[in-house]
């Protein structure tokens, strides 16, 4: 038995669903509906500390990782976050505290990245490509690009030496461009690499979207979803597939052990058979949390609707509150929902069904539950095993992966060092 404990994961969202772009692709702006006029979308430091201390107490693993996320959070600016310094300092003996920023990057400025090196901030910056696939969708509100300020940001965490990743989004037309999107990461000098694949279905009802939003919520993964239409912005699953095989044969040859690109690594991984570090990939999911700026904890960063509401930080732990959801079935009905065709499926170690939330399709018996990337998926994960093979044999054998690079040069003579 697995007596490792098990951690909860929590993405706080300090200003809720507001952000200075107004990206077409976002999920998380059309948020405001649920929340009443005159909404003020700022945590208070009640919230703020409750979170901070329940997180800490309750958190079973010896590291706490703390996920600021939006809507864009640095509009709260900096002195937000000098009182989350504030509120975490009496409680570093107790644990190892980490913090991570996921920004747009148009607002960074030298005074925040001298901040966020000297805190040890993780910065998560989006930056999908070069201007014209950026800027496709990433505009401001008045249809402005944010390019050349998210490029900006990029450049000022590079200069303070912040530690950084890039997440790149793959939406629709985003993703006839694979390597053009790879090679400009690459000429930015980025090491670190998520691939987002976009999906979004359009509501049950268009005359009347539930609660007044324009995307549908979750998949029900027991009945079938009679509206699987989707919006003009989603990736198209089987060109998703071609992305990543298209950037993996680039990478493959040329950048392993020197770009890190997170899909493959995961990948890997579960070649290897190690659990998934990521819910989508995961078996079962449930215990990524999310926190509202008024301290609601939802189940799910794509869950935030009213029947996933847990409970709220200022009046329950969160071990409870992540009990609560577990018990309702969320989470494990990712596993025990999959339907004969993914139980069979020669990728399902890889995949996992992917993200309930997309599993809006059937199978090929006529099953619901198929996740609408599955044509993508697989086309993806067929096409590299014969690279992870060739990887876990060099890793097996006291040899780095980089090694990968000569062999697909042609025959490699593996010798245990």
């Amino acid at each position: 038995m697995d007596h490792t404990p098990h951690g909860i994961h929590v993405v706080a969202k300090p200003i809720g669903p507001v952000c200075n772009l107004a990206c077409e692709y976002c999920f998380y702006l059309e948020k405001k509906a649920l929340f009443g006029p005159g909404e003020q979308y700022r945590m208070s430091d009640e919230v703020l500390r409750a979170f901070v201390t329940n997180y800490i107490a309750s958190q079973p693993t010896p590291v706490v990782e703390f996920v600021w996320q939006g809507g864009e959070p640095t509009l709260l600016g900096l002195d937000f976050f000098k009182r989350v310094i504030a509120f975490q300092r009496p409680l570093v003996g107790l644990k190892t505290i980490n913090n991570v920023l996921q920004t747009n990057g148009t607002l960074l400025t030298d005074a925040w990245c001298l901040f966020l090196k000297k805190h040890n901030f993780m910065v998560g910056i989006s930056l999908d490509g070069p201007q014209a696939i950026h800027d496709r969708y990433r505009r401001d509100r008045k249809g402005g690009g944010s390019f050349e300020r998210a490029l900006r940001g990029l450049r000022l965490l590079q200069k303070h030496q912040v530690p950084y990743n890039v997440l790149a989004c793959v939406a629709r037309e985003t993703a006839q461009n694979p390597l053009e999107v790879y090679r400009f990461l690459k000429c930015q000098e980025v090491e670190y690499i998520q691939f987002a694949p976009i999906v979004e279905r359009l509501p049950d009802d268009p005359s009347g979207p539930s609660h007044g939003l324009r995307l549908a919520g979750p998949a029900s993964l027991g009945r079938k979803e009679d509206q699987t239409r989707i919006t003009p912005w989603t990736v198209e699953s089987e060109a998703y597939g071609d992305f990543l095989v298209a950037v993996y044969e680039e990478w493959v040859r040329h950048d392993v052990g020197k770009v890190f690109v997170m899909n493959f690594e995961w990948a890997l991984n579960a070649w290897i058979g190690n659990p998934s570090p990521v819910c989508i990939h995961a078996q079962q999911c449930g215990r990524s949390l999310v926190l509202e700026h008024n301290g609601d904890i939802y189940a799910c960063d794509h869950c935030v609707y009213p029947q996933y509401r847990l409970g709220n930080i200022l009046g329950a732990s969160l071990p409870d509150l992540a009990e609560r959801s577990r018990q309702s079935g969320f989470g494990v009905c990712k596993e025990s929902a999959l339907p004969r065709g993914c139980l069979e499926c020669d990728v399902l170690a890889a995949c996992r069904g992917g993200c309930p939330k997309q599993r809006f399709k059937k199978t090929y018996y006529g099953e619901p539950g198929l996740h609408y990337l599955c044509k993508g998926y697989k086309k993806f994960f067929r096409h590299i095993r014969k690279y992870l093979h060739a990887m876990t044999q060099l890793l097996e054998n006291g040899l780095p992966a980089s090694h990968i690079m000569d062999a697909v040069k042609g025959p490699l003579l593996i010798k245990r060092q």
